[in-house]
């Protein structure tokens, strides 16, 4: 499947854009804040019911009181279609349709027409706190699992219940016992699915890793979690009185983390910025690449800005990898119209070339 057109109305500097694409290669080029990331953004939010970047109200333009985002999308190999209806009003909520009909669940939407993002923003999920590495794993997990999801809504629920009793203690000691039980089942479940998808995507990042940067650094990609040392309930129950007094569960997926190394280093320690930025790309297109063989169809690619931080040499590395076959359609940002036409001519593939100014959008 890929996004064949696009009608957006008031979301954020964009108070109204008709836009058709190429199923292959869509390139935006403009000034920064002129509107390239929010189209990139409103695609984000069609495939995933949600910004990339901010809360549902803050992607209404200024005095207005809600947004809409349509899209189509067509089959490669067939003539089938489906459109979708992302909207948002103040007081009035966020309504999502497949077709006609709305949703019932947001949820069932995640996964049917996978995306990922490359943004600036995502840097931090190299050299920052492991909660930005457990987010990278729960949007990957939950394009792929339609379990997983619900998985995790359980879990934070649990989670949240049983923070509040240890904050609370007194008479709740039975009811600490059974949450933690059901923690630990479901956190458990969570665990095995997080590890065995780690274990694909290792060796996928490590070889995309190896093209971007020319087989100059050797990667490594790993799942840290307490639950490698035994029995998450056995853990709940030897800390339970460290938890009581800290007022929250300090053991469980919740506090898991990625490891990433660069020649038996951590990358956010010895990693350049180049180096970082080239494994922050191998991380993200391999989550495409694993998504896709899993839903059956190639995931979207949005590229927002990747080219800053990047010698020539990585540059084209990445431009030859994500216009092999193993990558669908792509749409790419940049400030630079110079340096992206010139990266648009080494796609031997059909592609639209837009203009953006003040949120206007012209191809």
């Amino acid at each position: 499947m890929y996004l064949s057109n696009i009608s957006v109305t008031n979301f954020k500097n964009i108070e109204l854009a008709e836009l058709s694409f190429s199923e292959s290669l869509n390139c935006f080029v403009g000034s920064n804040g002129s509107g390239k990331t929010n189209i990139l953004d409103a695609i984000h939010y069609l495939s995933l019911t949600k910004s990339a970047l901010c809360t549902d109200s803050g992607a209404i333009t200024h005095n207005r009181d809600f947004f809409i985002v349509q899209g189509r999308y067509n089959s490669t190999n067939t003539q089938s279609s489906e459109s979708i209806t992302v909207s948002f009003k103040r007081g009035g909520g966020k309504k999502i349709l497949r077709g006609t009909k709305e949703y019932e669940k947001l949820s069932d939407h995640i996964g049917r027409f996978p995306l990922v993002m490359i943004a600036p923003g995502d840097a931090a999920l190299i050299s920052d706190a492991p909660e930005y590495r457990r987010r990278f794993l729960n949007a990957f997990l939950s394009q792929i699992d339609p379990h997983y999801l619900a998985l995790m809504m359980r879990y934070n629920a649990v989670l949240a219940s049983r923070n509040s009793a240890l904050k609370n203690p007194n008479g709740q000691y039975e009811i600490i016992e059974i949450l933690s039980e059901q923690l630990a089942e479901i956190g458990t479940k969570v665990y095995n699915l997080r590890l065995g998808y780690i274990t694909q995507l290792a060796p996928v990042v490590s070889k995309f890793y190896e093209v971007i940067s020319g087989s100059r650094e050797s990667i490594e990609i790993s799942y840290k979690s307490k639950l490698e040392e035994g029995p998450m309930l056995e853990q709940l129950k030897r800390n339970l009185e460290r938890d009581l007094v800290l007022g929250y569960t300090s053991i469980g997926v919740h506090r898991d983390d990625i490891s990433l190394t660069m020649n038996g280093y951590a990358v956010r320690s010895v990693g350049s910025q180049g180096q970082q930025k080239s494994l922050l790309l191998a991380l993200k297109l391999s989550e495409a690449r694993v998504i896709s063989e899993k839903c059956g169809r190639k995931a979207i690619l949005l590229l927002d800005d990747v080219f800053d931080k990047l010698d020539m040499s990585r540059v084209e590395n990445l431009v030859g990898l994500v216009s092999s076959e193993d990558f669908g359609q792509i749409f790419i940002t940049d400030s630079n119209k110079v340096r992206l036409e010139g990266i648009a001519k080494k796609f031997d593939t059909p592609l639209k070339m837009f203009e953006v100014e003040g949120g206007e959008i012209r191809d």
